[in-house]
């Protein structure tokens, strides 16, 4: 409190001159103007005060006050005493000039100086009981800025020496508010931290409804990350630091969020916990991925200690920033507070499967680079492929709709060219056939050649009235997103090329593709690996219990996060203390894993095995099809 108090007395001390001098230029007459009685008096009592002969000023000041007592200059010459006592630290010698003042002339322009005079008398006594009631006689509406300033300055100070923290960040936030100049923000600021360091975390939310300040606003959400630290929240704090993080990115906390959530789960603990390492892009240009994917490992490790309470797994979640070399460094440091397993990156996966698999950490890894499960054993990825769309999609054409003779029509460049040598590749392998394949150019818009050429009228352009296509196959596969799909479906009815199924990819699910094809995309069937709208009872309930956490409906990123946590909490308890070759392999021989992406299980070389959903246009809606 020394340090306050001395800057409230400097304060104080150059607005008590500010005040001398305004009065002497408002009691000054103007030369037409009669002089005010006893003129001789009061100058010889400004020489003395000039001259810091104070002593002999206040009784020159006393004397000319019983002598002219309904002088005009009266009430700046009691400010002038009043404010002498106070920084000669007669606190009680100044209140008494201040209040004779305010009863003997009751209406003056310093009546409200006055009144901050008797409050700052108070406040260096430290009677902050009478500083609090003092203040009430002070009211916002009537007062200047700059008592304004000094009266909630004094607040905020007396509410937190009484132990009245909220009050007193409160006063502080008002101070701030009005404050013009920087070098006052900061001094504030500093007030204000050391007051709302001893705030619980419902005041702390609170204080949000107080101010629309964006530094405030996001130092209030930091603020409440650290305090759910404090008391060993940790979901809670670090869903709370990344949500500061990601809303204020320029923040000047920001640099401390990201180093506090990188010791959040170091906390020691009597007991050996099983302990997981997150890699996750939660700042920089990945960041969405990462707090999407963060929420449902959130709620994974939530939905498994509530069924498991006697297994207490740490969880320890690392910002790989989406650099690779920050993702390599974590890796090492995770390795060395003996992690059990890895979950992540979504980025940069190559880098930090390679540092896990040197280190022999089971890593699971949720990217759709390709070729990462094979760096080595220890390495598994959990997304959704190319390899198990196109798997899915013809098994189940062959098998469950009994076709047997498919076209392909794809765009030219490498997405279409993947999944059309894939399809073609599962068809066969199936007992399909494969009638015609066309590509078409990544920037085309008219699909009339290629459609043509699939129906054998190309070569018989001259006469399209007369000349039927030939359609000699049931399903024709197209793998290209919804806006380029919207265009072609109604390409392929305006050719006749109806009553056949329409295949495509995940990215078919998209409400985009239903509103340009409207009619024509009827009836389109696509794989997908996690669908909200499931009837599926694990589904059900992964969706509602997000949503009641959360607040949102969860989707695919959250959703493959979720499992692939759920993978590793559920093989770490599965019996006593665990070695990273043993998870490794309990992982490998995993069947069935009952997840909301569908049935889990890994191959040899890691990749994930899943039994996708199968859904359809119907109307304006996607509805999921059986297909066990």
């Amino acid at each position: 409190m020394i340090f306050r108090r001395q800057l409230i007395t400097l304060t104080l001390f150059l607005c008590s001159i500010f005040i001398f001098s305004c009065a002497q230029r408002q009691a000054t007459p103007s030369p037409s103007a009669p002089a005010p009685p006893g003129e001789k008096l009061f100058q010889r009592a400004e020489m003395k005060f000039q001259s810091k002969e104070y002593k002999a000023a206040v009784q020159l000041y006393q004397d000319y006050i019983r002598i002219f007592p309904e002088s005009p200059l009266v009430p700046s010459i009691y400010m002038k005493i009043g404010t002498f006592y106070l920084v000669q630290n007669q606190y009680a010698e100044a209140r008494k000039i201040y209040q004779k003042m305010i009863e003997t002339v009751p209406e003056n322009q310093f009546r409200t100086d006055a009144m901050l005079g008797i409050l700052t008398t108070y406040y260096y006594e430290g009677d902050y009981k009478e500083v609090l009631s003092q203040a009430e006689n002070l009211n916002d509406q009537s007062i200047p800025r700059a008592i304004y300033l000094r009266k909630y300055a004094m607040l905020g100070d007396a509410y937190f020496a009484t132990g009245r923290s909220f009050k007193s960040v409160e006063s502080y936030i008002k101070v701030y508010m009005a404050t013009e100049n920087e070098e006052g923000k900061k001094e504030i600021l500093a007030k204000l931290e050391e007051s709302a360091s001893d705030l619980t975390a419902e005041e702390i939310q609170n204080l949000s409804l107080l101010t629309e300040d964006l530094y405030l606003k996001g130092y209030i959400e930091y603020l409440l990350g650290v305090e759910y630290a404090q008391n060993n929240q940790y979901e809670d704090a670090v869903r709370q630091l990344t949500y500061f993080m990601s809303t204020y990115p320029e923040h000047k906390y920001v640099e401390d969020a990201n180093r506090l959530m990188g010791t959040l789960s170091q906390k020691p603990d009597e007991h050996e916990q099983p302990a997981v390492g997150c890699l996750l892009p939660l700042s920089g240009r990945y960041e969405t991925f990462g707090a999407k994917a963060l929420k449902g490992i959130e709620l994974a490790l939530m939905q498994y200690g509530s069924v498991n309470p006697k297994i207490d797994i740490r969880l320890i979640i690392r910002d790989t920033e989406g650099s690779p070399d920050t993702t390599e460094a974590i890796v090492n440091e995770l390795a060395d507070q003996k992690v059990a397993a890895l979950i992540g990156p979504i980025i940069n996966a190559t880098e930090a499967a390679r540092q896990a698999q040197s280190l022999q950490i089971p890593i699971i890894t949720m990217t759709q680079k390709e070729g990462v499960a094979d760096i080595g054993d220890y390495v598994f990825r959990n997304f959704l492929t190319p390899e198990m769309q196109m798997k899915t999609m013809a098994t189940y054409a062959i098998e469950h709709l009994g076709l047997k003779k498919f076209a392909i029509l794809y765009p030219n460049e490498k997405y279409g060219t993947t999944f059309m040598n894939l399809f073609w590749d599962h068809v066969i392998a199936q007992g399909g056939e494969i009638s015609g394949v066309e590509p078409y150019a990544p920037d085309q818009t008219d699909f009339a050649l290629p459609i043509k050429k699939l129906t054998g009228r190309y070569h018989n352009a001259s006469d399209e009235k007369t000349n039927k296509p030939v359609v000699d196959f049931d399903a024709i596969f197209i793998p290209d997103g919804p806006e380029k799909s919207g265009l072609i479906l109604p390409q392929l009815a305006y050719y006749d090329i109806t009553n056949v199924y329409l295949l495509g990819t995940n990215l078919w699910h998209s409400d985009k593709l239903i509103q340009m094809a409207q009619q024509h995309a009827q009836g389109a069937i696509m794989p997908e690996i996690f669908f909200a709208e499931s009837t599926n009872e694990t589904v059900v309930r992964f969706v509602h219990n997000f949503t009641e956490t959360y607040g949102e409906q969860p989707g695919f990123i959250e959703a493959i996060a979720y499992d692939t946590a759920l993978m590793v909490f559920q093989t770490l308890g599965s019996q006593d203390p665990q070695s990273r070759d043993s998870i490794k392999d309990k992982l490998l021989n995993m069947t069935d894993f009952q997840g909301v992406t569908g049935k889990t299980s890994f191959n040899p070389n890691g990749e994930a095995n899943k039994e996708l959903f199968i859904l359809q246009i119907n109307g304006d809606k996607f509805s999921e099809l059986e297909h066990e």
